[in-house]
């Protein structure tokens, strides 16, 4: 089945697409490992998460930490710091 993986703003600019559905290799436990992960898939990839601190996430629609498991996740969002105004 894979995970879903949803990117938006300037990450999906920069991957070419707004969704994945993939399986992340074993020993990919936290958020920040399968942004590790990512990073590796495409020169897209690679321009997308090059710096990872400014990426902000969801688990399955709730809002975590970069070290939060990933473990029995449906869908991670990637996006970068929402602002309001």
């Amino acid at each position: 089945m894979g995970l879903r993986i949803l990117y938006f703003a300037w990450v999906r600019e920069r991957i070419g697409m707004g969704e994945e559905q993939l399986d992340p290799p074993a020993g990919t436990a936290t958020v920040a490992d399968l942004v590790t992960w990512l990073a590796g898939r495409s020169a897209g990839h690679a321009a997308a998460f090059a710096d990872p601190a400014r990426l902000r996430a969801a688990v399955d629609q709730a809002f975590v930490p970069m070290d939060t498991p990933i473990a029995g996740a449906r869908e991670v969002a990637l996006f970068p710091p929402v602002t309001g105004g």
